[in-house]
């Protein structure tokens, strides 16, 4: 499931549309181009698998946007304030459920594929699910049964939206471990997909017709499409991911081969550092509305998702480079190691720049999108992107930490982070509303920068910020974790 390339190269083509001095002036560039498009090199491959997931995320980006524009008009800011809280808790708890296996499956399937062992390959890919989902469903139930015993300390709109979303938990959990399995093999397409344009794509299409069908524009509605959204493309992708993963071993492999505990023993720490990175994101979606109205949930979700567009640079870059990051580890190859943690910085930071740039130019107007009032959240929006930028200044250093077997360390520091954007949030918001909520969040998302940055020289030996990042020429050996 390799990318579809063109049968005629880049360089080909340019040399022949192009006039032969501005061809001789841009050879270098085509050429790197042309390498990234075909080259067999662990480094192009690792590009061109981020030019694909950055160009899907891009896609993604402008349908989701699009999609929540859409909603929010479609729903007015009350209703979509209420649907947004419980989506923002769905996909919080949706990190947690996997136990780290959406993560987790990236470091272990390379190792067993390149360990030649078929047999406890297969047990994972069929075991994570299992576990995932599980997982999530007991989680739904608790979450259900909390609601329930709660009562009148739960406001009364938010109750029958709760109890909808819990049921999309399971399957989008065992979607979000099908994502891992699918990126793990170099399968960027059915990775992104499903999650990041066909999910957001049926849900927008679903609740635009049953309204057009006489059905209420309320939160209600939109959990009760979101229900059928989740478990259809999951179950969509676990049918396509089947068929891929069609030359593997029998489906039921031989009990030693379930080595659960070793799998959770490094997946658990991944847990925390995918948790918190999760709760820092999104914390404050959720406690916004414990001190202010629906309504200006909305305006606060509409300013954060807005600075999102920027961070999905961070995510393509990632994505694409996690498992080459354990791939070199485990190789002990540390020089290719510090070469490629160098690149990622870079690769992040810089188109990073330039569409926080492009985003406060056009913030008002994006803003204003939503509906009336929501231009009110304009302020929100650029201290958010000073938080973007600085986790942006690092690269993905978390997965680099995490898939070079610090991931204990990388757990820490996502916990002192989301300790620090959880008390900010309680003693900002009361007194500056949804203002206090956007400080807070950035300071932290800066803290986390400086910490991971901090982790990965000490434990690792590698430079990743952007302005200081150097290539190691020795081995280095790295330090056991604590």
């Amino acid at each position: 499931m390799e990318p579809l390339l063109l049968r005629l190269s880049l360089l080909t083509w340019s040399e022949r549309v192009l006039p032969a001095a501005l061809f001789r002036r841009f050879r270098p560039l085509l050429e790197h181009a042309d390498a990234i498009l075909t080259g067999d090199r662990d480094t192009f491959r690792a590009q061109r698998m981020a030019l694909i997931i950055f160009a899907v995320r891009v896609l993604g980006a402008v349908v989701a946007y699009a999609s929540q524009v859409i909603l929010a008009r479609l729903m007015g800011g009350h209703e979509y304030g209420i649907y947004v809280v419980v989506w923002t808790l769905v996909v919080v708890l949706g990190i947690f459920a996997p136990l780290g296996f959406s993560s987790s499956v990236l470091r272990l399937i390379p190792e067993y594929r390149a360990h030649s062992t078929p047999a406890r390959l297969n047990a994972l890919l069929l075991g994570s699910r299992m576990v995932g989902g599980l997982a999530a469903t007991g989680i739904a139930a608790t979450g259900m049964l909390a609601v329930w015993l709660l009562g009148d300390l739960v406001t009364s709109y938010y109750v029958l939206p709760l109890f909808l979303g819990a049921v999309c938990l399971p399957l989008f959990t065992i979607g979000s471990i099908q994502d891992g399995i699918a990126r793990a093999y170099d399968w960027p397409l059915l990775a992104m997909l499903p999650t990041f344009i066909w999910r957001p794509l049926l849900l927008l299409g679903g609740l635009s017709l049953a309204i057009w069908a006489g059905a209420p524009a309320s939160a209600e509605t939109a959990c009760l499409i979101a229900i059928l959204s989740t478990w259809s493309i999951a179950l969509l992708q676990m049918l396509v991911l089947q068929r891929a993963l069609k030359p593997q071993p029998p489906r039921l492999p031989a009990r030693d081969n379930w080595t659960l505990r070793l799998w959770l023993k490094i997946s658990l720490p991944i847990l925390l550092v995918e948790g918190f990175f999760q709760l820092i994101t999104s914390a404050d979606v959720v406690l916004v509305s414990l001190w202010r109205p629906p309504d200006e949930v909305a305006i606060y979700f509409a300013a954060s998702k807005t600075p999102a567009i920027a961070h999905f640079v961070y995510f393509a870059v990632r994505s694409a480079t996690a498992h080459r990051f354990s791939d070199l580890f485990h190789k002990g190859d540390h020089a290719a190691l510090a070469t490629l943690a160098g690149k990622t910085a870079r690769w992040t930071f810089w188109p990073t720049l330039g569409l926080c740039l492009l985003l406060a130019a056009v913030g008002p107007f994006l803003l204003a999108l939503f509906g009336p009032g929501f231009e009110s959240g304009y302020p929100v929006m650029l201290i958010l992107l000073a938080g973007v930028l600085a986790r942006a200044s690092v690269g993905p250093v978390d997965a680099l930490l995490t898939m070079a077997d610090q991931q204990n360390r990388c757990a820490i520091v996502y916990a002192l982070t989301f300790a620090l954007n959880i008390t900010l949030n309680i003693l900002l918001i009361p007194r500056f509303g949804i203002l206090g909520a956007a400080i807070a969040t950035s300071i932290a998302m800066c803290f986390e920068a400086a910490a991971l940055c901090h982790q990965a020289h000490t434990r690792l030996g590698l430079r990743t910020f952007v302005w200081t990042v150097t290539r190691r020429t020795t081995p280095y050996e790295p330090r056991e974790q604590d």
